[in-house]
C-alpha cells in the first residue's frame, strides 16, 4: 500500500515539474533579419555591406544602404593616409557603371537608385579627396566629435599667424602678392595635412581634431583667397 503510494506521489511531483517547465518562458535569440529581396523579381540578393549592387536574377540595380562606410565603398584603406590613383581609378570605374545615363531605358524606380548611388559615389570620392574632409570623417567613424574653429582658440601664436595672413590677404593689390600669399597659404596647409597623418598613424584622435580645427582655418582663408582672384 505504502509503496503504491510513494509511486502515485512521485508522479504526480514529475508531472508537476513538467508543467512548470512548460509555463516557463523560454529564452529565445533575436531572430535573424530576412534575407533581403529583389525589388524588381523577388529573388534573393546577397548582402553586399552597402556596396552597388545587381539582382543576380534580373540584373536590377539595387537600392543603395543606409550610411555606407565611404572609404569600403571607394575601395580604400580606412586611413587618413590616402592613394590618390586608386580613389580615382575606383571613382571613374563606378561612375561608368552606375551612371543615370545607362539607366535612361530602365524603370523609373532603377533610375532613381542610379541618381542616388552616383550622388553617393560623387559624395564619397569629394570627402575623401579632400584631407580636411577626411580627417572630419575618420573622427566621426571612430566617434570623436567634429572638430570646431574654437578647438584652437587657445593657441595664440597659431590665432596672430592667422590674423596676419588675413591682413596680408586683405592688403594684396596685385597678382603677384595675391600668389606670394596662396603659396605661403599651401606651404601651411601641407604642413599641417603631415601633422594630421602623423596623429592619425600613432592613433592620437585628440591631437587630430586639434588639428583639423587648424585646418579649417586655412580652409577659409582659400576660399576668400579664391573670392579675390574672381573678377569684379
Amino acid at each position: 500500500m505504502q509503496a503504491a503510494l510513494r509511486q502515485h506521489l512521485g508522479g504526480a511531483r514529475w508531472a508537476l515539474r513538467v508543467s512548470e517547465a512548460a509555463l516557463r518562458p523560454r529564452c529565445v535569440g533575436p531572430a535573424s533579419p530576412p534575407a533581403p529581396r529583389c525589388w524588381s523579381c523577388g529573388g534573393p540578393v546577397p548582402s553586399a555591406a552597402g556596396l552597388p549592387h545587381f539582382c543576380p536574377g534580373c540584373r536590377a540595380l539595387q537600392p543603395p544602404g543606409p550610411r555606407p562606410d565611404l572609404f569600403r565603398l571607394m575601395d580604400c584603406d580606412r586611413s587618413f593616409r590616402l592613394d590618390v590613383q586608386r580613389l580615382q581609378r575606383r571613382f571613374r570605374s563606378l561612375q561608368r557603371a552606375l551612371h543615370p545615363d545607362r539607366f535612361g531605358q530602365r524603370p523609373p524606380k532603377e533610375q532613381h537608385y542610379s541618381e542616388q548611388h552616383s550622388s553617393l559615389v560623387n559624395k564619397a570620392y569629394q570627402t575623401l579627396l579632400n584631407p580636411l574632409s577626411r580627417g572630419l570623417y575618420l573622427l566621426e567613424l571612430n566617434g570623436v566629435e567634429p572638430a570646431q574653429e574654437t578647438d584652437c582658440d587657445a593657441d595664440s601664436e597659431f590665432l596672430m599667424e592667422i590674423m596676419e595672413i588675413n591682413e596680408k590677404l586683405a592688403e594684396s593689390k596685385n597678382e603677384d602678392s595675391l600668389e606670394e600669399t596662396e603659396t605661403l597659404i599651401k606651404v601651411k596647409r601641407e604642413e599641417l595635412t603631415k601633422e594630421v597623418t602623423a596623429a592619425f598613424e600613432r592613433d592620437d584622435l585628440q591631437e587630430a581634431k586639434k588639428l583639423l580645427a587648424k585646418m579649417k582655418y586655412f580652409a577659409n582663408l582659400e576660399d576668400k583667397l579664391k573670392n579675390k582672384k574672381m573678377p569684379s
